[in-house]
């Protein structure tokens, strides 16, 4: 299949980030373009089909979705969800025939349900491909389509031209990780390192506000120094620091904490299996965890965690302001 001649795309998944991707490939692929598309949530459907009439048709299952387009892609929130979304007998992809067809999972899951579905496909259509290509970037990168699709495939692979221009109208940088699965490994690892971070960043940031420092001259000497960071340059946990950013926004919008605890608790279970030490691990993933069932913070970005911790978020007496 060449680069640019597809003329089905399929997707399954029209969640928080999945709308905005849908959305990006819609605007940027040939208007010829026809999409074929799913998901359990009825207005979403409905939504993206009055939006774009003239490209987009409705599906009522995954299945159907699979038989109608050349190319097929799933966003969904969980593993679980993704093995219903491809090997449910009579409704998921698999209930196809995808023999030849491109399937791209862009789900964040564990490796172990992504091999597994991997398998299947090869096994039951040999000439079928299956990619895990997870994303970093939140619902604001998927928005602006300026995602990072972590790739489970070698460079060389024959089709990574094709994902490389599909995947590139809705992200602005396409990695191929090495291999099936590994994409995921890397989504994972990303998400502890940056997890780990915004935990260390609203601790400190919380130690230098209650010593009666300002956190935007805190904020500038990490910036210059060996703290930097992108979650203290562009996600600071302190509201008012970084204009525009979820925390300045009554921690609205970004990466729920919720999908955060979740993506934590992959990466610990990833390391025991393949023994990997962690001195971190467990008490990140309780402090998201906890602050992921508190309702002050449910549902928020995950940089909530300076709430959490107790930081002072009325450092500059604009709290209500930004909270309305």
């Amino acid at each position: 299949m060449a680069s640019n001649k597809y003329t089905a795309v399929g997707f399954i998944g029209l969640g928080i980030m999945g709308f905005p991707m849908l959305e990006n490939l819609i605007k940027k692929a040939p208007s010829t373009t026809k999409f074929y598309i799913y998901d359990v949530m009825a207005p979403a459907l409905e939504k993206m089909a009055s939006n774009y009439p003239d490209q987009v048709t409705v599906c009522g299952s995954s299945k159907e979705v699979a038989e109608r387009s050349e190319v097929i892609i799933s966003m969904v929130p969980e593993g679980s969800h993704v093995r219903s979304v491809y090997l449910t007998p009579d409704t998921g992809v698999l209930a196809a025939d995808v023999s030849g067809k491109l399937l791209i999972d862009s789900s964040t899951i564990d490796t172990a349900t992504s091999l597994q579905v991997r398998e299947e496909t090869l096994k039951k259509y040999p000439t079928a491909s299956f990619f895990d290509a997870p994303v970093s970037g939140g619902q604001l990168g998927a928005q602006k389509g300026t995602l990072t699709f972590m790739v489970g495939s070698k460079e060389d692979d024959p089709e990574f031209p094709v994902l490389q221009h599909l995947l590139g109208m809705m992200g602005a940088n396409i990695v191929p990780c090495g291999g099936p699965s590994l994409g995921l490994t890397a989504k994972l690892c990303h998400n502890y390192c940056s997890a780990m971070i915004a935990i260390a960043t609203s601790e400190s940031m919380n130690i230098g506000v209650k010593a009666g420092m300002d956190p935007r001259v805190l904020a500038n000497v990490f910036h210059n120094s060996v703290a930097q960071s992108t979650v203290c340059d562009k996600w600071c946990p302190v509201p008012g620091v970084v204009p525009g950013c979820p925390a300045s926004n009554g921690y609205r919008g970004g990466f729920r904490v919720q999908l955060m605890r979740k993506d934590v608790g992959l990466a610990v279970d990833t390391a025991k299996r393949v023994g990997a030490t962690l001195a971190l691990g467990g008490a990140g993933l309780q402090c998201y965890t906890d602050a992921a069932n508190d309702p002050k913070c449910k549902d928020l970005d995950s940089r909530v965690v300076y709430r959490f911790l107790g930081g002072n978020e009325n450092w500059d007496g604009k709290q209500a302001e930004r909270e309305a």
